[in-house]
């Protein structure tokens, strides 16, 4: 009974508001701008690719805390956690973190393995963003390697328009049923605060700090103090603590604006080992006690970016400079579980460690004309970095390397007409360690009405390979597993089509809908492939995937109402060959639907924010006794609802609510064959379940 309601519940709340869609009627924006893929910044509505955005007030209402929050609201990206490592990965139509360029201010951030791909977005905190904007496709030709499945760019907020503004907030979660702020304790406690600052009308200023403390969830595991000998120890969701810090100074005068970003972030992450071992105290009395070798991961991460905009006579020039570097630690240590023991004598290693000079730089505006225009750009990768024994199995103590690549781009636009405009563009990437590379991109927008778009893009994209896929080298009695060093970079491209319309319906209604439809191919993909029976494995250039979407969303706003639904239909195509065994290629879809109804009361301010998102049963083909079958993961629905006033002026609000309503922690699933690693598991882990929070936010 329980479970029907709860599906009518579902259903029923279809006819709701997506959040990612109310930017383009909101009354109170008259014109959103954006610059994911622009030359400068624009209007969403006359941006000539399909950005969708999540702004500053969409992230506050739904008190998400970092970008991984935010971003598992949004249709055809899953946010895949990885409850060993800590880390949660983007995935956009089917396609995983290595094919998903994570952008902050235009820049790639910096990961364990390279740049812009990859990337934990637990890491990357709200506190003083002002908006997401997301663009679907290959983006191969504005943002190089990596940009295959589509592009996430972050920005932060640099500007202020009072002369002193502050804003600090408190948030405390539970965790499923868990609550405490003991050191030791439950939940997530949440603290951040912002402080920015204009000098006078050129210069400003802003310092921002965040805490993130996630104190893990025991689940169906025993806890750290458990000493039972049958892999029951420990916790479902590890712990996490993050700090960060970030400072911004820029300077604004007439045509040109500088600003210069520093970021520091530390994160602590335990993994505490289910394997209990047995140990004689050798007292002569019989007694044993019981250990466990946990580990602890630290990792530092330094953000640097300069940013130049200024004219050179009527050229517009954008610069960025950016050093960054990473470095993921760890140590084990021996934990005697019964006397809560730690053994101090450990050393301390560096597993992932990667320093970045990035630079891109764009130049426009050459012609000075409004009929045709091109722009010309260049990007500069200089990536030296260490991976070690544990990140993979390697063949020595460090696999070290310095990857250099140089890119340069260029691109036109031609505005046919008021209504239709061209853009084709061109990147050759030049690489010391790969082939050169070659993307191109054609891209029109046809304005069919004062309302209305019609968009068709067109784009390709290639990824270098890992250091995984590149030099692991695992060779034991019962295991060979090997990577290739000479494996080619993966080759793909996008084709959409995107048609947008909004109008009013009267008495102050405002209608929008989009429709929209995306095709991704992917050729050399690199996966692990058996190349002898019964355990030898490589990485190899041999699969070929292909995505299909199509998507229909319609939003309405009235007043400080606003209400809409999105929908789509994802078809998944994967060729595997696994020695003289190929799958099927038929496409395998999968079918998404959101959510969101918005409402606040006009003379107390109290604001009712609801989101939903359900994904439908997916399957693919996985590889299990020399023989592909038809694996299956079961669908899901997930509900926050949240309710926030304000007090004092507005200058202070208090927001409670509930986050994934139904309770959702993991799913069954017959798509985990397992690989040369791993053996398969019936459970997919996705959240923790439900949690019930509350934030108190102060602002001046």
């Amino acid at each position: 009974m329980k479970k029907k309601v709860l599906s009518i519940l579902s259903l029923s709340s279809i006819f709701w508001m997506n959040a990612q869609e109310k930017d383009s009627l909101n009354q109170k924006k008259i014109e959103e701008v954006v610059i994911t893929g622009q030359y400068m910044q624009q209007s969403i509505n006359k941006s000539i690719y399909k950005v969708e955005v999540i702004d500053a007030e969409q992230i506050k209402n739904m008190a998400a805390t970092n970008a991984a929050d935010v971003l598992n609201q949004t249709l055809n990206i899953q946010i895949t956690p990885d409850t060993n490592s800590g880390n949660s990965t983007a995935n956009i139509m089917g396609l995983g973190g290595n094919y998903v360029k994570i952008l902050i201010d235009n820049i790639p951030v910096v990961g364990d393995t390279g740049l812009g791909s990859n990337i934990d977005l637990t890491k990357i905190s709200l506190s003083n963003i002002e908006r997401i904007e997301v663009v679907k496709g290959s983006m191969g030709v504005e943002y190089g390697n990596g940009a295959l499945a589509g592009v996430i760019n972050i920005i932060t907020k640099k500007s202020s328009s009072k002369k002193l503004s502050i804003r600090a907030a408190l948030q405390e979660e539970t965790v499923r049923d868990g609550y405490d702020l003991r050191k030791r304790g439950k939940g997530r406690h949440i603290q951040n605060v912002n402080v920015g600052y204009n000098f006078n009308d050129h210069w400003f200023t802003n310092i921002s700090f965040n805490h993130n403390q996630f104190m893990g969830y025991q689940g169906n595991s025993e806890g750290y103090k458990y000493f039972g000998q049958d892999n029951k120890r420990g916790l479902e969701w590890n712990p996490k603590d993050q700090y960060e810090a970030t400072g911004l100074i820029k300077y604004t005068k007439n045509k040109t604006s500088i600003f210069y970003k520093v970021s520091y972030l530390s994160e602590k992450f335990n993994f505490y080992n289910p394997k209990v071992d047995r140990i004689s105290l050798n007292d002569g009395q019989g007694g044993v006690t019981y250990t466990s070798t946990d580990r602890e991961y630290n990792t530092e991460r330094w953000l640097h970016q300069l940013n130049v905009q200024t004219t050179l006579g009527r050229i517009r020039y954008t610069g960025d400079f950016s050093y960054q570097n990473q470095d993921r630690k760890y140590f084990d240590y021996v934990y005697d579980i019964p006397n809560r023991a730690k053994d101090t004598n450990y050393d301390e290693r560096s597993y992932y460690k990667t320093d970045v000079i990035y630079s891109r730089g764009m130049f426009s505006n050459f012609l000075d004309s409004k009929k045709f225009d091109f722009q010309l750009g260049y990007e500069l990768d200089h990536t030296n970095g260490s991976a070690a024994l544990i990140a993979g199995e390697f063949n020595g103590e460090n696999i070290r390397r310095k990857i250099f690549t140089y890119g340069n781009f260029i691109s036109g636009e031609w505005n046919i007409s008021d209504k239709f405009s061209l853009r084709p563009g061109a990147r050759l990437s030049l690489s010391n360690k790969f082939d050169n590379q070659f993307n191109y991109s054609l891209s029109a927008r046809l304005k069919t009405s004062e309302n209305s778009n019609l968009r068709g893009v067109f784009g390709t994209a290639n990824r270098y390979p890992t250091y995984d896929e590149l030099f692991t080298y695992f060779v034991n009695v019962n295991h060979d597993i090997q990577g290739n060093p000479d494996l080619a970079p993966e080759k793909g491209y996008s084709i959409g089509a995107f048609w947008d319309q909004g109008f009013t319906i009267g008495d102050g209604w405002k209608f929008n809908y989009n429709l929209e439809a995306l095709y991704v191919d992917l050729k050399d993909k690199i996966e692990m492939v058996m190349i002898k029976r019964p355990s030898t494995y490589k990485y190899m250039n041999i699969d070929t995937y292909r995505s299909l979407l199509f998507a229909a969303n319609a939003n309405i706003v009235k007043d400080q109402f606003t209400l809409g639904v999105r929908t789509s239909l994802n078809g998944i195509s994967v060729s595997k060959q696994d020695m003289d065994i190929t799958s099927p290629t038929d496409f395998q879809y999968n079918f998404q639907a959101g959510a969101n109804v918005s409402y606040k009361l006009k003379d107390i301010g109290t604001g009712f924010n609801l989101y939903y998102k359900y994904t439908g049963p997916s399957r693919l083909y996985v590889l299990e006794d020399n023989a592909f079958r038809l694996g299956r993961n079961d669908g899901f629905h997930m509900m926050d609802f949240i309710v926030s006033q304000p007090f004092w002026k507005n200058q202070l609000e208090l927001s409670v609510g509930v986050k994934n309503i139904f309770d959702v922690t993991s799913i069954n699933s017959t798509a985990n064959g397992g690989n040369a690693h791993t053996t398969g598991s019936d459970r997919l882990n996705l959240y923790y379940g439900r949690s019930y929070f509350a934030r108190l936010m102060y602002q001046f």
